[in-house]
C-alpha cells in the first residue's frame, strides 16, 4: 500500500506534538495546520489522504472547514476531534461526510483504529477507481478492434502465429514485432496477449511517436497531486494501468533518445516512481514493442534497450511478399464493411481480384482495407467492379495496369498469375537483383519464389 499523508488541524500545540509523535512510528507522512488557513494552503499544494480536524480553531469553525475540504477532496478521509462533544457537533460532523469523531481527552489507540480503517477505506477507493478506469479503457478498446484473429494462409504468416504460440506461453519475455507501416504489428501483440495466461488483465497501447516530451514521465510513470504545476490530482502511469498484462509500445524507434535510459532503467528494475513521490512501485507487465523502423547500429537508439526489448523477435512481412493472404483478406473486408455500411454484395468482378493480387500494397493490409471501404461505399446494384477501386491517380502505375491488362481475361488462378509476374520481371530486368527490385521484394523473397515455383 503506498505511504499515505495524514494532516494534523488543531490550534493546540500539545495536541500537534502528541499526535505527531504517536503517528511518526507508522508509515504515514505527517502535517500540521494550527489555523484553517494554512490547513488550505497545504490541501491545495499536495495530496492529503486523511485529516484529523479539530472543531473548535481560529479564524472559522472546524465543521465549516469541514465541509470545505470535502467540497475540495471529495475522497479525503477526515477524523474530528473537540473538547466539546455534543450531540447536535457529532450529528453535523458525520452528515458533511467525516468518517470518526472523537472528544477530548481520547485515547491515541482509538485515534489509531479510525486512521487504519480510513487507510483501508482509502486503498479500497483507489482499486474501485482503477477498476472503473481499466473497465472504460477496454470498453474503449472493444468498440475499436474489429478483427480479433489473424488471417494466414501463407506460409510466412503461418510461421508467424506459430511464433506468437510460442512467445506466449512465456512469463513476460519482451517481444520486438518489427515490419513496415500498415502490416498488422499490433494485431500479432494483440494476438501474443489473447494466447498468454495474461489475456484476462488489460492490453495497453502507447503510441511512442505521439508523446510529447515534457509529458513522458507523467505518461508512462504516474504522478502525484502537486508534481508539478497542472497536476491537480494523483495520476497512475501506464506501467500501473497495464499492471498484470501486456504493455504495447508501438512506434518504439520514435521514442527521444533522451528518455531511452529511463525507460531501460524501469524495465531492468520493474520498479517505477511517481513524479513527486519517493516511493517506488513494482509492476508485472510484459511488454510487446514495434517498429517500423531498422533499429540495429542507430544513432538515435540506444543498442542496451533494443537488447531488452528483442529478447524475441517477430518479423510481419510486407503484404507483397506474402500474396496468397490477399484474397483471404479481401472477403474478409468484403463482409466486414458490408455489415458496418448495411450493403449487400451477391457479385464480385473478376477483375477485382485480378487487380488486387497484382496490386503493389506499399501501404500493406492498411492499404487494402481502406480500398475495400471505399469500394463497398461506391459500389451500386450489389456488385463490386473495378471501377470502384478506382482512385484519383489513375495513371499512377502503369506497371500495375499493364498486369492487369494481362489477366483480367483470364480465369483466377494466384500462382500462375505471380509466375508470369516474375517471368516478365526478369525478362525485362535480365537478372535476378534487377528483377526484385521492379518487383519491390527483397532478393531472398525472390530467390524463395523461383525455388517454389522450380523456376532457377
Amino acid at each position: 500500500m503506498d505511504e499515505l499523508t495524514l494532516l494534523i488541524v488543531d490550534d493546540e500545540k500539545r495536541v500537534q506534538d502528541e499526535l505527531g509523535e504517536f503517528f511518526g512510528d507508522f508509515d504515514l507522512e505527517i502535517l500540521a495546520a494550527f489555523s484553517p488557513s494554512e490547513a488550505y494552503e497545504i490541501v491545495e499544494k499536495q495530496k492529503v489522504d486523511i485529516v484529523i480536524l479539530d472543531i473548535r480553531l481560529p479564524e472559522e469553525d472546524g465543521l465549516s472547514v469541514l465541509g470545505k475540504l470535502k467540497i475540495a477532496e471529495p475522497d479525503i478521509e477526515v477524523i474530528m476531534i473537540s473538547g466539546h462533544g455534543d450531540m447536535d457537533s457529532v450529528i453535523k460532523a458525520m452528515r458533511s461526510g467525516a468518517s470518526d469523531f472523537f472528544q477530548k481527552p481520547f485515547r491515541l489507540n482509538n485515534i489509531y483504529k479510525s486512521v487504519e480503517r480510513s487507510r483501508k477505506i482509502i486503498d479500497l477507493n483507489k482499486k474501485v477507481n482503477k477498476a472503473e478506469h481499466d473497465f472504460k479503457m477496454l470498453t474503449k478498446d472493444f468498440k475499436t478492434l474489429e478483427i480479433g484473429n489473424i488471417i494466414a494462409e501463407s506460409e510466412s504468416m503461418k510461421e508467424v502465429l506459430v511464433l506468437m504460440s510460442k512467445v506466449a506461453k512465456t512469463g513476460n519475455t519482451s517481444v520486438l514485432i518489427t515490419g513496415e507501416t500498415g502490416t498488422g504489428k499490433e494485431l500479432v501483440a494483440r494476438g501474443i496477449h489473447e494466447m498468454s495466461n495474461r489475456q484476462k488483465k488489460y492490453f495497453y497501447t502507447v503510441n511512442c511517436s505521439a508523446i510529447p516530451e515534457q509529458l513522458f514521465e507523467s505518461e508512462f510513470f504516474g504522478h502525484t497531486k502537486g508534481a508539478f504545476t497542472d497536476a491537480k490530482e494523483e495520476k497512475m502511469g501506464w506501467f500501473e494501468i497495464a499492471d498484470g498484462g501486456t504493455l504495447f509500445l508501438d512506434e518504439i524507434g520514435d521514442l527521444p533518445i533522451s528518455q531511452q535510459s529511463k525507460i531501460l532503467r524501469v524495465l531492468e528494475e520493474r520498479r517505477i516512481t511517481r513524479l513527486g513521490s519517493r516511493k517506488s512501485l513494482a509492476f508485472d507487465v510484459r511488454i510487446i514493442a514495434a517498429t517500423n523502423k531498422i533499429l540495429e547500429n542507430s544513432d538515435t537508439f540506444r543498442e542496451d534497450l533494443l537488447h531488452r526489448l528483442n529478447a524475441f523477435g517477430i518479423e510481419v512481412l510486407p503484404l507483397r511478399e506474402h500474396r496468397a493472404d490477399i484474397i483471404p483478406l479481401v472477403n474478409y473486408y468484403i463482409e466486414f464493411f458490408s455489415q458496418k455500411h448495411g450493403v449487400v454484395i451477391t457479385e464480385i468482378s473478376q477483375s477485382v481480384y485480378d487487380f488486387l493480387l497484382a496490386h503493389q500494397f506499399h501501404g500493406n493490409v492498411r492499404e487494402l482495407r481502406n480500398l475495400v471501404e471505399r469500394a463497398i461505399i461506391l459500389s451500386e446494384d450489389n456488385v463490386l467492379t473495378l471501377t470502384n477501386f478506382e482512385t484519383k491517380s489513375k495513371h499512377t502505375n502503369t506497371k500495375e495496369e499493364a498486369s492487369i491488362s494481362d489477366t483480367t481475361n483470364e480465369s483466377f488462378d494466384l500462382e500462375r498469375i505471380e509466375k508470369n509476374i516474375i517471368k516478365k520481371a526478369l525478362l525485362k530486368a535480365n537478372s535476378k537483383s534487377g528483377a526484385a527490385k521492379l518487383l519491390n521484394i527483397s532478393w531472398q523473397s525472390l530467390d524463395r519464389r523461383l525455388k517454389k515455383y522450380e523456376m532457377d
